[in-house]
């Protein structure tokens, strides 16, 4: 098994000569690799580019692709696009997040869920959409949301909690 710290290597060697104009591109393969953008993973990526931590914080943090914390196991992404946004999805991120008790960007204490707002899932005529695992939900309300998250729970349970 490959630990976080060999794969940030791996990354990072995969740019030799790597340069402050190269940290986007770094952090993107950084978090493609290992899921998300580790505090470890940041100060190995400052290090190497001879840049504070804080600086590589601050451009993380600026674009919304960069997660800091591991997707969960059911992914939940809540499309926030101009169709979604008029048809309701504003309501719906919030009734996720009530029942989650997350906040876009995070994940559940126990892995399982998480959420990520996008700006755009290109699926606007059947807005507002929900994608849960990469399965689009078109149309979703609260309530709806709610019930769509009881029915994973139930699967999860039904197959022993989700552990394999």
């Amino acid at each position: 098994m490959i630990t976080q710290h060999e794969g940030v290597s791996a990354v990072l060697d995969a740019f030799p000569d790597a340069r402050r104009e190269q940290l986007i591109p770094i952090l993107q393969a950084v978090q493609e690799r290992e899921g998300y953008l580790s505090r470890d993973a940041m100060i190995a990526v400052g290090s190497r580019l001879k840049l504070p931590i804080s600086k590589i914080y601050g451009v993380a943090t600026f674009y919304n692709q960069f997660r800091f914390q591991p997707k969960g196991k059911i992914h939940c992404q809540v499309c926030r696009g101009t169709a979604c946004h008029v048809k309701g999805s504003a309501a719906v991120l919030e009734a996720l997040k009530q029942t989650l008790k997350i906040d876009a960007g995070q994940t559940t204490r126990d892995g399982i869920f998480s959420i990520e707002v996008v700006a755009c899932i290109g699926a606007c005529g059947l807005a507002p959409v929900v994608a849960i695992n990469g399965e689009f939900h078109a149309g979703v309300t609260p309530d709806r949301i709610r019930k769509i998250i009881k029915q994973y729970r139930k699967q999860l349970e039904s197959d022993g909690n989700g552990d394999d």
